[in-house]
């Protein structure tokens, strides 16, 4: 079942809001245009993001993590995101090329209230502001200059839904097979069975990237 068909799909939102209901006055009015010294601080204290952004291949999400406050607040209304090493697709970055318009999803291990932006980026080079975004004198060369236009923070039921700071509910990892496992059957297919000596060498390269290339 490739979509839904034409009987079942919504598709506008007078159809949504009379399913799905209207927000409530507070749902509303707590989006403001500015980062206070709620969203500040939670900011300082924010060690992992998810970035949206959107271009003409469609819609992306990018998990973005490093030491509380990676993120760095520039003003009242500016963050700088630092672009680490990956592996280069650079998805975002070619999206927000395309289309300024970007999401964050910011998150606190342990607290299941989330802040959520949206805004604007620019992508920047400048050494003087990305130095401050250094890591072990490693400095990014390449950072999101985003302009907040909403900000609010999200309620805690998704969370709560999910337990995922729950450590009981934490999955083990060798329920899963190493990621070069993964990534070899995505490619050639699970069919291709490639030979355990192989594996092992993507995983050792994979591992290896991660240990010298993290900043």
């Amino acid at each position: 079942m490739s979509r839904p068909t034409t009987a079942h799909r919504i598709e506008d939102e007078a159809a949504l809001r009379a399913i799905h209901g209207e927000p409530s006055d507070g749902a509303r009015a707590k989006a403001i245009d500015r980062i206070d010294d709620h969203a500040r601080r939670f900011l300082e204290r924010c060690p992992f993001v998810v970035l949206a952004t959107r271009g003409k291949g469609g819609g992306d999400c990018s998990p973005r993590g490093d030491a509380p406050g990676f993120l760095r607040v520039l003003d009242d209304t500016t963050l700088l995101l630092p672009e680490r090493p990956g592996n280069r697709r650079a998805d975002s970055l070619v999206n927000v090329l395309e289309d300024p318009r970007v999401g964050l999803l910011c998150m606190i291990p342990g607290m299941n209230e989330t802040l959520r932006v949206n805004g604007r980026a620019w992508i920047v080079d400048d050494p003087e502001l990305l130095a401050e975004s250094a890591v072990g004198g490693k400095a990014p060369r390449l950072g999101l200059w985003i302009h907040v236009e909403e900000l609010y923070f999200h309620c805690a039921k998704a969370f709560v839904r999910s337990r995922l700071w729950d450590a009981s509910r934490q999955l083990e990892r060798s329920e899963f097979p190493s990621l070069g496992r993964m990534v070899l059957d995505q490619i050639h297919g699970r069919a291709h069975d490639p030979d355990e000596a192989l594996v092992r060498t993507v995983d050792a390269a994979l591992a290896q990237d991660e240990r010298e290339h993290l900043y």
